[in-house]
């Protein structure tokens, strides 16, 4: 039956698309809104929405960074003050945030387990040597790579170069010919520098996963990001750290021997970046050189994942992140980069789900666009002819051309050559490169699990202002950690909501209840919408409790009605509210199409904001209008979602107050574990949902906590044992924090968890129990 009403309101909504009075006249609607002439599915309507404002925010982002800075150009040093709380945050949102160890040194390789000073020499020209290094990071962290000495002579300069992640440093200085690196390095060892070129996590794919789980097609970059976002860690703050401690490293060693040897830093493709952010965050870099980066990144959410930053463009576009390095020298190369159309094919044995993202060469114009505002920021300190822009063959040429060459050796006091460099002899095998990698993939991945294992202890000590004496003193101290989670995690629209031009049309009818697909506007271009389902036996004057009801992961607002999945429920959980007396609605969220709603995320996380940035707003809007219905009772509105939509259950409810409760069903659990864990086989690092994580969430709130917010409002979790989200360990020991905490308030009949022998469904027994029995409604006999 629903389902033959369901293709008669489509029938309806297909005959109104030429809006003549008389296809609205057959529009029935809710009193007091308009009708609702939608050609398409609302959920599409609503994804493609959300994109829109999403890249017209990314377009405006520029004038709105301005606010963030207060650069004072009346002196150097003033200068550099006003810009230092910029670079400290800078370093925060790469997750460059770990103490280094004290007094790094470069470690000679002869073998993995085998160190000598001097090492034997990999391989030698007439003018260089070669050897293998490695040295710590921090712990359970080091970097490896190749040293490049002048021979015969104390170095006049320390280089760092990094490659492109696709290449290893053998390709860079020259000892493997299959790549498309020029060994320009060697012509700054002419000059006396010694060179030091560290290994990079790479695009490949082999490393990206566990034998004892699976493997995916994920380049190990992103396997690396997926296990350090959750945490505040990023590929890109670790790859910073490892050049910063080689950079500590040749500062005290100079400062030991009394010598005023300059620094610098250069890097090609991924190098440039790394070689970038580097140079922004510690000023005793002399010169820097960036190939094949600098552009604009307003297009950030294209690139891979593996580069997407936190909050980025609400501070810092490539212009602005120049500015941190100013005064000092900064030669920007504008030339060819290796380029990525996407990530590694599946191949067989191998998992999919890699998050799709191309690295292009930078488009010259945009190039010269972002290097005038850069240029700008120099020219206010009347520093002008310290950053130059380059062009390698008009933006297409290799990297490391004489004219940036020559920019970049003279920041450090040192004269260009033109001389051909002799050509290396290799003395040794070079090193096993995929057993390097191998190496420093585990090594950060590791010590992201001994991040995620101590987070507990973190948010313990970070939730210490906490008061749980009364419930009073609980909502008056929890205040700031909920706005601490909704600004910097969630990520909060400051927008003004648009008036809420509510238009509905009537698309079920059945004995016991109708059901009205209902529309309303948020902001430009973002609507709220859904089905409210009404009890046909409502009388003038009834007041009566509402349950919304949200749909899972790729669901619909009718998928709440007709989900026969198991032998639980007859019909779907919104259908079967309904038959009890409630009044229902069952919102559309936004996470459906795939990549379409994921971009929606990629394009919102440069400008600290997240999917639920826009769902927390959509269900504001909701209730507000539901509030206005005359048969709603305000003060009774509950909501119960199912796994995409129990993970709204802990993020929408707790800052929507008039949500009166809040049910999640089949996603509770220790959210940090199941998206950080390279053992647990239903990890988020194994699937293809890439839009899932949220910066630095481990360390300020997990499930429990944000459960906790709730208080002192009922909160139920609903769990099946055969649900694969989680086992029921992981999901009892998160709950046991919350019952604990309600129980110390004197709350202990306002939580509950059911357990249940089945999958990844509803139930309905508890639940409908808790609902009743909160929204003090009658159950039916």
């Amino acid at each position: 039956m629903l389902c033959a009403v369901w293709w008669i309101g489509f029938t309806i909504a297909t005959a109104q698309d030429d809006h003549t009075p008389e296809s609205l006249a057959v529009v029935q609607t809710l009193p007091g809104t308009q009708p609702l002439l939608l050609d398409e599915p609302l959920d599409e309507w609503m994804v493609r929405g959300i994109n829109r404002f999403a890249e017209r925010e990314l377009s405006q982002s520029r004038d709105r960074r301005r606010r963030n800075w207060h650069r004072d150009f009346a002196s150097e040093d003033r200068y550099l003050h006003s810009v230092q709380a910029n670079r400290e945050q800078f370093a925060k949102i790469i997750g460059a945030v770990d103490p280094r160890v004290d007094q790094p040194t470069l470690q000679m390789i002869i073998s993995q387990d085998d160190f000598q000073s001097p090492a034997p020499i990999l391989a030698s020209s007439a003018e260089c040597i070669v050897r293998h290094v490695r040295w710590p990071v921090m712990d359970g962290v080091t970097g490896e790579g190749l040293l490049l000495s002048p021979k015969g002579q104390q170095p006049t300069a320390s280089v760092i170069a990094i490659p492109d992640a696709d290449w290893s440093p053998e390709a860079l200085v020259g000892l493997m010919a299959d790549t498309d690196a020029t060994p320009f390095v060697l012509q700054w060892v002419q000059q006396g520098c010694e060179v030091l070129v560290p290994t990079l996590i790479n695009r490949d794919h082999e490393f990206s996963g566990n034998p004892a789980v699976a493997f995916t097609n994920q380049p190990h970059r992103e396997f690396v990001y997926r296990t350090s976002f959750e945490i505040g860690r990023h590929v890109i703050g670790y790859e910073v750290q490892k050049i910063l401690a080689v950079v500590d490293h040749f500062v005290a060693r100079r400062e030991s021997q009394h010598q005023d040897r300059p620094i610098g830093i250069a890097g090609v493709g991924e190098g440039g970046l790394l070689a970038f952010y580097a140079a922004a965050i510690d000023t005793r870099v002399d010169s820097v050189m960036v190939c094949g980066y600098f552009d604009d990144r307003e297009q950030i959410w294209r690139e891979p994942i593996y580069r997407n930053v936190w909050s980025l463009l609400t501070e810092f576009t490539d212009a602005d992140i120049a500015s941190l390095i100013a005064p000092r020298r900064l030669t920007i190369e504008a030339c060819r980069v290796p380029e990525v159309d996407g990530p590694p094919a599946v191949t067989p044995g191998r998992r999919g789900g890699a998050a799709p993202g191309r690295i292009r060469t930078p488009a010259i114009a945009t190039v010269r666009n972002e290097f005038s505002r850069a240029r700008s920021h120099y020219q206010s300190l009347g520093r002008p002819e310290q950053i130059g822009l380059v062009e390698s063959e008009q933006g297409t040429g290799p990297a490391g051309s004489i004219a940036a060459a020559t920019s970049f050796l003279a920041g450090l006091n040192l004269p260009a050559t033109q001389n051909t460099p002799a050509k290396l002899v290799t003395h040794l095998p070079l090193a096993d490169a995929s057993a390097r990698q191998s190496r420093q993939i585990d090594e950060l991945v590791e010590r992201n699990q001994r991040l995620v294992r101590d987070s507990p202890r973190i948010r313990d000590q970070h939730w210490g202002k906490a008061n749980r004496s009364t419930v009073e003193s609980w909502i008056e101290t929890t205040q700031a950690y909920r706005d601490e989670f909704y600004d910097e995690v969630i990520g909060r629209l400051p927008h003004a909501m648009l008036p809420m031009n509510p238009r509905s049309r009537l698309m079920i009818d059945e004995e016991k209840f109708k059901g009205y697909e209902v529309v309303l506007d948020v902001f430009e271009d973002v609507i709220a919408g859904g089905i409210l389902l009404l009890p046909t036996d409502l009388q003038p004057g009834d007041r009566r409790p509402v349950v919304v009801c949200q749909h899972g992961l790729e669901g619909t607002a009718l998928s709440t009605l007709d989900q026969r999945k198991d032998r639980f429920l007859e019909r779907g959980f919104a259908a079967e509210l309904a038959l009890r007396g409630f009044i229902v609605y069952a919102p559309q969220n936004p996470y459906r199409g795939g990549d379409a709603f994921r971009e929606i995320q990629r394009k919102s996380n440069p400008l600290k904001r997240s999917l639920f940035s826009y769902i927390i707003p959509q269900h504001q809007r909701t209730l507000e209008w539901l509030c206005t219905m005359p048969h709603v009772d305000p003060d009774r509105i509950a909501f119960y979602g199912i796994s995409y939509g129990g993970k709204t259950a802990v993020r929408v409810p707790p800052f929507v107050p008039q949500y009166a409760l809040s049910i999640c069903s089949a996603d509770f659990n220790e959210w940090i574990g199941k998206t950080t864990s390279n053992i647990y086989r239903a990890s988020y690092v194994y699937t293809g949902e890439y839009e899932i994580w949220e910066w630095n969430m481990g360390n300020v709130a997990s499930y429990a906590e944000l459960a906790c917010m709730m208080t002192p409002r009922p909160f139920m979790v609903e769990r099946g044992h055969r649900d694969g989200v989680a086992p029921d360990e992981w999901v009892a020991a998160e709950y046991a924090k919350v019952r604990r905490h309600y129980d110390e308030l004197g709350l202990a009949d306002s939580t509950t968890i059911e357990f249940f022998n089945g999958p990844h469904t509803i139930r309905g027994l508890g639940t409908f129990a808790f609902l009743h029995k909160h929204l003090n409604w009658p159950e039916p006999k």
